[in-house]
């Protein structure tokens, strides 16, 4: 036996015991208004907030602030402002997207997370590859806390998911904040009524 093999025997052998999940994971979080919390948190860790009526005011902000660059959306009612026919290709070809749009399932008042599974992204790179990311999210849709979204996302079956906050960021070097530094450069958050 390798000695790989051995130490993985040995973890696999001092396994704790298996713990019982409390019954009520709900926490209450102290925001009156999970919309404000959440653009508080968002707009402190680099993010913009943008409350947008509908479809048509996200539009127009696209047209107005990411002109000349090339814009990839998921959204259908975005048609008008992104590029058509990118959808599931290599993703090497997405690492000239200067902003993506995609929508998300719910966003987390506590933390600015929004959960988005695969089926929105349409490419699991897209996210994450992009100069810019807006993501679209209904307000009513806002959850006060992590507890709310685990609940919410019980045993719901996706390939892939994950929860964004945010623009990239790092401080490891010189401990001074980096946007950007593996990812997203910017992250826009519009909520729509």
């Amino acid at each position: 036996m390798s000695s790989r093999a051995d130490i993985l025997a040995k973890v696999l052998q001092n396994q704790p015991e298996l713990q019982v999940l409390p019954e009520d994971l709900s926490t209450q979080f102290p925001a009156i208004d999970p919309v404000e919390a959440f653009r508080t948190i968002l707009t402190a860790i680099g993010g913009a907030f943008i409350d947008a009526p509908d479809h048509q005011s996200v539009q127009q902000y696209i047209s107005e602030h990411f002109t000349g660059q090339r814009i990839i959306s998921t959204l259908p009612e975005l048609a008008a402002v992104s590029e058509q026919g990118w959808e599931n290709q290599d993703p090497h070809t997405y690492a000239n997207v200067d902003l993506a749009i995609i929508a998300a399932h719910f966003g987390v008042a506590e933390n600015a997370a929004l959960w988005i599974t695969e089926d929105l992204m349409h490419q699991r790179a897209v996210p994450f590859i992009c100069q810019q990311l807006a993501v679209v999210v209904r307000k009513k849709d806002i959850l006060q806390t992590m507890h709310d979204a685990y609940l919410k996302i019980g045993t719901a079956d996706y390939g892939f998911g994950s929860f964004i906050a945010g623009p990239s960021k790092t401080a490891d070097i010189e401990q001074s904040l980096v946007l950007g530094a593996h990812g997203p450069k910017s992250m826009t958050v519009f909520a729509l009524d």
